[in-house]
């Protein structure tokens, strides 16, 4: 078998995930599903490739939760964002951008699509 995967599971411990083979989950999905469910992730194999992880649902519901920000997390990114284009550079970053013409703005959009210029290497 290749490397060993780990899992953080819902209470916080950090787990390796057991490989099982199909035809173990197949003989006695019980035993699996009770060992999943408390506490213990298993990773399904067939012909020793990793095809399914069996976790318990408190584990499955902490993932839920860690991938679904709550709106307190996004009010905070958007309150740092709107601190951040309150200093004076960024209200006359768009000031410039509001007055600018439209060949101003031509020119800008052309620069900002130019791929970067490498660093030239200097010669000893």
């Amino acid at each position: 078998m290749t490397d060993v995967l780990k899992f953080r599971t819902a209470n916080g411990d950090m787990r390796s995930l057991e490989p099982i083979p199909a035809s173990r989950l197949k003989n006695a999905p019980g035993a699996i599903v009770d060992q999943a469910a408390a506490g213990r992730p298993v990773v399904i194999t067939k012909h020793r490739a990793k095809r399914v992880v069996i976790i318990s649902y408190d584990d499955f519901e902490a993932l839920a939760r860690a991938r679904d920000p709550g709106l307190g997390a996004l009010e905070a990114r958007f309150d740092a964002m709107f601190e951040g284009m309150q200093k004076p550079a960024s209200k006359r970053a768009a000031e410039a951008a509001f007055a600018a013409t439209p060949e101003d703005m031509g020119r800008a959009a052309v620069a900002a699509a130019r791929p970067p210029r490498k660093a030239r290497r200097r010669s000893a």
